[in-house]
């Protein structure tokens, strides 16, 4: 049983490569609106 709302080290592991992924995605797609920006000048 888990104690408490303790996180198990592989759901942290999970969460964190979570973030990544959302984060990644986030930057490309700023990227890509800078670019479409830029084009457009």
């Amino acid at each position: 049983m888990l104690r408490g709302s303790r996180i198990r080290p592989h759901q942290e592991h999970m969460m964190a490569d979570v973030a990544f992924v959302v984060t990644t995605i986030a930057v490309f797609a700023l990227v890509a609106l800078v670019a479409r920006g830029v084009a457009k000048l």
